[in-house]
């Protein structure tokens, strides 16, 4: 009896794994089929129904990364790494500070103040892009990254503090007594002790922006206007024409080549982004 209850469960088991791997395979597929459309000839494209190319060609890399109107793809990579570099650092320093503040610091009315940088969390992007447009047009701002990248020093991600004040809770706060003892007041209470122990909450936070500075689409084509500026997201946009003269080849080389640096990050530091969630939530 417990024979047949074994080979049971096991046999089950084998068709849920069979399912998932399903599933799996069905939701990579448009992946699979932009890399392998990126290396055939621009007519066989949308022409052949074979997933595999019949000739392997890299026409399309080159002149995907030879860019339109004289600037070349690879000036939107570095333009997009410098963007996505000065958020991330944005968003550890003043985020980690922040959190930092409600976790650890005594000042009148901080669990109201918690309470409302909680409620700006649940107010869309398109409420206040209007009012932000406004304001940093007249700073003369627009056409330039300050509007992508100033706001971010100013700890506006309420998701990250609010992550980083989770998993600065579950530090003990014995610590903080051996650190007063040492002589240390709250900026070396922070530096030497909040920080490095809350290392994969930083990371979590430098990977989630990392992935949101890169897939973001409608700021950038708010703010930016001038192709030499233009990013990854909108460089991509270059090669559809509203008139219908759109290169495909080019199109697919380069947005395969886009998310490489999404695939990097996500393996070499998934281990972190992981814990950084995990241990905020548990312990919080």
């Amino acid at each position: 009896m417990k024979a047949v209850k074994i080979g049971s469960g096991r046999l089950r088991l084998s068709w849920i794994h069979i399912i998932i791997s399903l599933a799996g395979l069905i939701m990579i597929y448009p992946l699979l089929w932009l890399v392998s459309s990126s290396f055939k000839p621009a007519l066989e494209i949308f022409n052949s129904t074979s997933f595999w190319p019949k000739t392997v060609t890299l026409e399309h890399y080159l002149q995907g990364w030879a860019g339109l109107s004289g600037v070349s793809f690879g000036q939107f990579f570095g333009n997009t790494f410098f963007l996505v570099g000065m958020c991330m650092l944005g968003n550890v320093i003043a985020c980690s500070m922040a959190a930092y503040a409600f976790a650890r610091l005594d000042f009148s009315l901080r669990n109201i103040w918690f309470a409302i940088m909680l409620v700006t969390m649940m107010l869309p992007f398109h409420v206040t892009v209007i009012p932000q447009y406004i304001l940093f047009n007249k700073l003369d701002w627009v056409n330039t990254y300050w509007p992508l990248i100033l706001p971010k020093f100013l700890a506006v991600e309420g998701f990250f503090i609010f992550l980083i004040v989770q998993f600065i809770r579950s530090i003990p706060r014995d610590l903080d007594e051996a650190v007063k003892m040492d002589g240390g007041g709250p900026i070396k209470l922070y530096l030497y002790l909040i920080v490095p122990l809350s290392l994969p909450a930083l990371i979590t936070t430098m990977i989630f922006t990392f992935i949101w500075t890169w897939n973001d689409f409608f700021g950038q084509l708010l703010y930016i206007s001038e192709i030499e500026l233009y990013t990854v997201a909108l460089g991509l946009r270059m090669f559809l024409d509203a008139m219908g003269q759109n290169n495909w080849g080019a199109l697919f080389a380069m947005s395969t080549l886009s998310l490489i640096p999404l695939f990097v990050v996500f393996i070499f530091f998934q281990r972190y982004l992981i814990e950084g969630i995990t241990t905020g939530g548990l312990k919080g």
